[in-house]
């Protein structure tokens, strides 16, 4: 592997240079937005240097129970207005976001340490959602069904649901907001965000230009507000009966904390989770295509995706020759500063991550796996306070413990399988149910995969990572079960009833049942 020469570190100010430009031309004053370091705020800390760029005001209970209490109220002018209207507010979001799309990109790669492109892509999806929630805004529709009784009219219909609260992760600091955000305004909700501490600066920078939009269409004002703090803001939210919905993106362990308090107070939960995630490769696999598409679901952003490629299951029959060309394309990578042309894997997002990452690697040598390469750290004297590691290919005789846990770094656990179905089986075995796929050129084998894997995703020739607008995104089983933009996912944030309409003048009951 190479890294990228210890020149294109950059320094601490430079970062914070960035990081200010991009607040500043969203609408948000760095001068303002930062204050002296003390108990109850919050560090900004780009994984870049690793080092703190500045501290922001952290919210306490009482903050969170007005901004709670804010939201309500604009839900009782937001719900009343047509959703084709609302529609326009989130049409000018997009527009907005648009604009200022580089600004956006350049915070998403000083906090989460994505290169420009993935982190441009990133905010791309946020555009593409907007354009399908404006379509959405029109299509919000019901059903008319058959009644029984002559004279009736029985119909299912739609409503706003109530405040809803996002829950986001730092590796994809403002994607799964806008997801939410725009279905959620569209349906009359209104969004409280408690974004990772790791990236507030461009959750701020996010919701200014919202809020934007929403002055310039005359929308209420509330719509949309950020809580800053730590895990006790997030607990506070999560447990307000105000909240009709939580969506929460981040760990199996915190879904596991937070989809019992919801439901204890009967509220709604989107949970999107851990993925442990899988791709077959057959015989008849296209190699180069497969080569392609598995180093960058593996390694792309440092392995720090909940659809980030972790299993590697390859048919006896080609597995020495694509482990090989694998370990050989992971020997080209540029590590280094995202910030720098060609580099193509920046750095984890901080020492908690590197040393689970070490620990994983410690376990699969273990249980008998074969580290072929990566796995260190690199750049180490350059920037002590950050990152940066080599993803790391591990040739395993099974799948043993560690290879059903979820390690959010690059290590890409390599196993054969002789049987199409025991392939599968293994695909399945794991706890979490997120993304999988399958390289082959047999239709057969294709259509097998489609009809048994058990993940919300299931890809037929390109890798696990990577998901359009379009398609519900979400998994099964310990994923959480959620779904977020897509087909039907609006209906996440609205409430259904049913109508029924006498207007026959009599009053005849349903399943023939007489009373007088």
């Amino acid at each position: 592997m190479t890294t990228a020469p210890a020149v294109s570190l950059p320094t601490s100010e430079s970062v914070l240079s960035l990081a200010e430009a991009g607040l500043s031309a969203c609408g948000v004053d760095p001068a303002a937005l930062f204050v002296p370091e003390a108990p109850g705020t919050v560090a900004a800390r780009s994984p870049i240097t690793g080092t703190v760029l500045g501290h922001l005001a952290a919210h306490g209970a009482e903050d969170v129970d007005r901004t709670i209490a804010s939201a309500v109220e604009a839900f009782a002018a937001w719900r009343t207005v047509p959703a084709p209207v609302r529609g326009r507010l989130v049409q000018r979001w997009g527009q907005l976001l648009g604009e200022f799309k580089d600004d956006l990109a350049a915070l998403v790669t000083v906090e989460a340490g994505k290169t420009p492109s993935e982190a441009a892509g990133e905010v791309q999806e946020m555009i593409d959602i907007c354009e399908l929630a404006v379509g959405q805004s029109r299509q919000l529709y019901g059903k008319t069904l058959p009644s029984e009784r002559p004279g009736h009219r029985l119909m299912e219909t739609w409503h706003p649901l109530g405040v809803v609260g996002i829950v986001t992760a730092f590796n994809f600091p403002v994607a799964p907001y806008a997801w939410n955000t725009a279905l959620a305004l569209v349906c009359g909700d209104p969004v409280v965000w408690k974004p990772s501490e790791a990236t507030v600066l461009s959750a701020l920078a996010t919701t200014a230009l919202l809020n934007r939009a929403a002055a310039e269409v005359g929308a209420p004002e509330n719509l949309a507000q950020v809580l800053v703090g730590d895990r006790a803001v997030g607990e506070l939210l999560v447990d307000d009966s105000r909240v009709a919905l939580l969506s929460a993106t981040g760990s199996v362990r915190m879904g596991r904390e937070i989809g019992p308090r919801v439901a204890a107070r009967f509220g709604r939960v989107l949970l999107e989770l851990g993925g442990n995630n899988a791709a077959v490769v057959a015989p008849s696999a296209d190699l180069d295509l497969t080569l392609r598409g598995a180093v960058f679901a593996a390694a792309g952003t440092a392995g720090q995706r909940c659809t980030t490629l972790r299993r590697l299951i390859v048919h006896e029959s080609v597995a020495d020759s694509l482990v090989e060309r694998i370990v050989a394309a992971y020997g080209t990578l540029s590590i280094g500063s995202p910030t720098e042309d060609g580099v193509l894997v920046g750095p984890l997002i901080g020492e908690a991550a590197y040393a689970k990452m070490q620990s994983a690697l410690e376990a699969a040598v273990a249980e008998g796996g074969a580290v072929l390469c990566g796995g260190g750290r690199v750049l180490e004297s350059e920037a002590p306070d950050a990152f940066y590691v080599e993803p790391a290919v591990v040739r395993m005789p099974a799948q043993t413990p560690i290879v059903f846990e979820e390690t959010f770094a690059p290590i890409l656990y390599v196993m054969e399988y002789t049987d199409l179905e025991d392939a599968v089986a293994m695909n399945n075995a794991v706890s979490q149910g997120l993304s999988s796929a399958i390289f082959t050129s047999d239709l057969s084998e294709a259509e097998y995969f489609l009809a048994h894997s058990d993940t919300g995703i299931a890809n037929v020739n390109i890798g696990t990572s990577g998901a359009e607008i379009g398609g519900a995104f979400g998994g099964n089983k310990e994923t959480g079960g959620g779904r977020e933009s897509g087909t039907d996912s609006w209906q996440a944030y609205m409430r259904q009833a049913t109508n029924t309409i006498n207007y026959s003048g009599e009053l005849p009951l349903a399943q023939g049942v007489e009373f007088i």
